[in-house]
């Protein structure tokens, strides 16, 4: 079935027709269609455009058509254009003429604009509560891991000792602020815009305050022509999206090289890993590889829909069909590289004592040194060449900072006494670090307080 036929003497093309075709991807948005039609019927109903017997009879059938879609007694077919001329059409073959009144008052434009933003809503907070949970986890491994000392880095170099703690929650910031994106999202794209027609609204007298609030909206949107041809809500998801993989990608990236026999800073479990066909000794972090591999998936849906509409005028242009195939991937990518990496996270064994041993070796306590010399009445600048040859020294010896002797220490600056060992001890440099964001425990404590009241709020 065709919803356009009328005006033409000709069938459609086969080639042109599965070409021009949406049903092998948009039936995915079944249910909101249905639901966005429930919604539309009753409004008609109450407006006097429908008759309340042809209001319950479409209202039935439709009902049963999702029902037996969902159970698998009714198979959804490539005959139909679009998931809404398969739905129209069972619809009418069930209740009859009832069912050629379904369309009154709205077009596909706006029947498609309406599907994918009642999609779009729900997945979004579907992909909220994932990271939500995944959130709660990093918090868990927060609060267990406060005095669990291991190097921080720049450039891949070790620089400053911090905590496990530390280092997880700046993961717990970056997908704090995934959510928030999510929610401004879905604070923008929340206006319903059922009933602005193909493009210029309709003369039927429809209620559109009211089906926005049917279907959850927080109103209709204000211009029938953005409203069929607004796309800027899903790239913004695919934007965000990009980033949250952005995220995890990066968080993959460090689990595969503490993975390492170099730095054996964590212990994947077998559950999360797999093995070489010829290597039997192999055991490898292949799902944060493939988390990271499929974030460029997802880049390529934003790239491809900004493509696609940079060069759309108003209104509807069939371009805009791109747009599902585009989104659904992405979002199904996302979903499942979260649950996937959530997992593995969940799994994870963090070696400790290598960790630490990493720390210690690496003389990520020199900064620490150089602040004992400052506290000792040493001009900060002095203090930094100072300590440079001291690495010199070590890096010579094969030693480090705590390994020298106080002799040592003084042949290069009489400054140095006992207390130095004290001050240049892991615990020590982390401990001193207190101010807000650093990652000294009573700090750490201030921002697990916090972070305990953001998940228990939002």
């Amino acid at each position: 079935m065709k919803l356009w036929g009328g005006r033409f003497t000709k069938e459609t093309n086969q080639l042109v027709h599965n070409f021009n075709a949406s049903l092998s991807f948009d039936q995915k948005l079944f249910e909101e269609d249905i639901q966005g039609s429930i919604a539309h019927v009753t409004m008609l109903a109450k407006q006097g455009i429908l008759s309340e017997q042809d209001e319950k009879a479409i209202i039935d059938g439709l009902n049963g058509i999702c029902e037996d879609i969902k159970s698998g007694a009714l198979a959804i077919d490539e005959e139909h254009e679009d998931i809404h001329s398969f739905v129209e059409a069972h619809l009418i073959q069930r209740i009859g003429d009832a069912g050629k009144r379904l369309h009154t008052g709205r077009s596909r434009n706006d029947q498609v604009a309406l599907d994918m933003k009642l999609y779009t809503r729900k997945e979004i907070l579907e992909m909220d509560k994932l990271l939500k949970d995944l959130l709660a986890s990093l918090y868990r491994i927060m609060q267990e891991n406060l005095d669990t000392i291991m190097p921080g880095f720049t450039h891949l170099q070790k620089a400053q000792p911090i905590t496990l703690a530390h280092h997880m929650g700046a993961y717990f910031e970056m997908f704090k602020r995934d959510r928030s994106r999510l929610h401004d999202i879905y604070e923008r794209m929340n206006y319903c815009p059922l009933g602005s027609g193909a493009l210029a609204g309709t003369t039927y007298p429809l209620d559109r305050e009211m089906t926005a609030s049917l279907l959850d909206f927080y109103g209709p949107t204000q211009n029938s022509m953005d409203s069929v041809s607004d796309r800027d809500y899903l790239i913004e998801l695919c934007s965000a999206m990009s980033v949250i993989m952005m995220h995890l990608s990066r968080f993959c990236e460090e689990i595969i090289i503490w993975n390492t026999n170099e730095y054996q800073f964590i212990e994947i479990d077998d559950s999360y890993s797999t093995g070489s066909s010829i290597m039997p000794q192999k055991k490898n972090p292949d799902i944060a590889e493939l988390v990271r591999g499929k974030t460029g998936r997802v880049y390529g849906s934003l790239i491809s829909l900004l493509t696609t509409m940079k060069g759309l005028s108003l209104a509807y242009n069939k371009d805009m069909q791109e747009d599902k195939e585009l989104v659904f991937d992405a979002i199904d990518t996302t979903k499942g590289c979260i649950v996937l990496f959530h997992g593995m996270l969940d799994t994870l064994t963090f070696r400790k004592d290598n960790m630490r041993a990493s720390a210690e070796g690496g003389f990520t306590n020199a900064t620490d040194a150089a602040d004992y010399l400052v506290s000792h009445g040493v001009a900060f600048r002095d203090a930094h060449g100072i300590i440079g040859q001291l690495v010199l020294y070590c890096i010579d010896k094969n030693i480090s900072l705590s390994e020298m002797t106080l002799e040592e220490y003084k042949a290069i600056s009489p400054v140095f006494e006992e207390d130095i060992y004290d001050a240049i001890r892991m615990e020590t440099c982390v401990s001193r670090r207190n101010t807000i964001g650093a990652p000294g425990q009573e700090a750490m404590k201030q921002v697990l307080a916090v972070y305990k009241d953001y998940l228990e709020q939002n």
